[in-house]
């Protein structure tokens, strides 16, 4: 029988095997491909979004690069590489090993060893991920859509699922820094349909187990009235949503403050509610940055970098990190220690830069230095001035 048949056999039993639920796992080996750093394939069953795919596992002598394909194309991919690029090939069963090889001597041969007692292999893409907000038995995330009676994260929720998450693994470790209190009191700025709130609430509350009090600060009234309604169903006693704007918000005593996608200014309306209040912490993701735009286009200054800025598109670019950078300084002037990295993939949004304030109680911040640099960007970019620095009173 000539590789071609072989190799036909042997991919046959690995169809049939899908077919009857009896796959475990199949390796490539022995590779004589034109890839030099290319060494084994790894083949297991997954689960993609409740969608069945075959993940290639391919190892490199220095890393290993991961590709999931629908069960047909993996089928056809692995028809073009068993006995033309991968000498041999060993797919284990529930029921049986099937080793394909050719030898030195060009001989193609197939060994079939029968085995008892082997479990399926589980169908997880990942290893089950330790979730710090876990979707079960959580009244609120099947009010806010998120998971159905079960507690199960419904299809057209993964992302926002994982959202929330990735956004409370990212605070966790900020609010490590915040010191204790008695009661925790937090405000979150233009909190919308309060998905992150709910989240953080339920963190703060059932995963630290500290005692806090949570306002969402909302400016459309059907939703604080639907937040509200949520979080007493919850028996959230301690999570409250208020009507109004980041401006008008009393943030007196306020430890934590968070505004994720407050718009433009309001986004400085927002760190100078957490700087006024003295907050320990301070987390903004900025969305649109347009008066700083409209600063650098009435201006016009020639700079080292308008061969860029001439570009709407790193126009807009430049805008945003210029905004952001000033942001940080007036924040380091005022006594905090700052950090600027990303929230989230823009698979979520587009606008995906958080930038935090970290109250230093060493008091070893250079107020000055802070300015010379603000005053510094301004002169650089054309600014006449910058709203955040403006309503704390230190433009110059």
């Amino acid at each position: 029988m000539n590789i071609p048949e072989k190799v036909a056999e042997f991919t046959t039993a690995i169809k049939t095997s899908l077919e009857n639920e009896r796959f475990s796992k199949l390796s490539l080996g022995n590779y004589k491909g034109p890839d030099e750093t290319l060494k084994n394939i790894y083949v297991k069953r997954v689960l993609v979004k409740r969608e069945e795919k075959l993940s290639f596992t391919y190892r490199h002598k220095t890393r290993d690069i991961t590709r999931n394909y629908p069960i047909e194309e993996g089928i056809d991919i692995l028809l073009r590489l068993i006995g033309s690029e991968f000498y041999v090939a060993t797919l284990q069963t529930i029921d049986f090993d099937l080793q394909f090889e050719i030898t030195r001597n060009q001989q193609v041969v197939l060994r079939k060893k029968e085995v008892t007692n082997r479990e399926a292999p589980s169908l997880s893409h990942d290893k089950n991920k330790k979730r710090l907000i876990s979707a079960g038995k959580k009244p609120y995330l099947q009010q806010l859509g998120i998971t159905d009676e079960q507690g199960n994260v419904l299809k057209n929720a993964q992302d926002k699922y994982r959202q929330i998450n990735h956004y409370i693994e990212l605070l966790s470790g900020l609010i490590s820094e915040v010191p204790d209190r008695d009661v925790l009191k937090v405000a979150d700025m233009g909190s919308g349909k309060g998905y992150l709130t709910f989240a953080l609430y339920d963190y703060l509350q059932n995963v630290l187990n500290r005692k806090a009090e949570v306002t969402g600060v909302e400016f459309r009234n059907d939703l604080v009235t639907l937040c509200n309604d949520i979080a007493a169903h919850a028996g959230f006693e301690n999570l409250h949503f208020t009507e109004g704007t980041i401006e008008s918000f009393d943030s007196a005593g306020t430890d934590i403050l968070i505004a994720l996608h407050a718009c433009d200014t309001a986004t400085d309306d927002a760190i100078w509610k957490g700087i006024s209040a003295g907050a320990s912490l301070i987390v903004v993701a900025p969305c649109c940055h347009k008066q700083i735009r409209r600063e650098i286009e009435k201006h016009k200054v020639n700079n080292d970098v308008q061969f860029l800025t001439r570009y709407g598109i790193f126009l807009e670019r430049q805008a945003e990190m210029v905004t952001d950078g000033i942001r940080a300084l007036v924040m380091e002037h005022f006594g905090y220690k700052t950090k600027v990295f990303e929230f989230v993939s823009d698979v979520h949004t587009p606008k995906n830069v958080m930038v935090v304030g970290v109250k230093d109680p060493s008091g070893k911040t250079d107020p000055n230095a802070a300015l010379q640099k603000i005053k510094a960007a301004k002169e650089y970019f054309g600014i006449g001035y910058h709203h955040l620095e403006r309503i704390a009173g230190i433009e110059g």
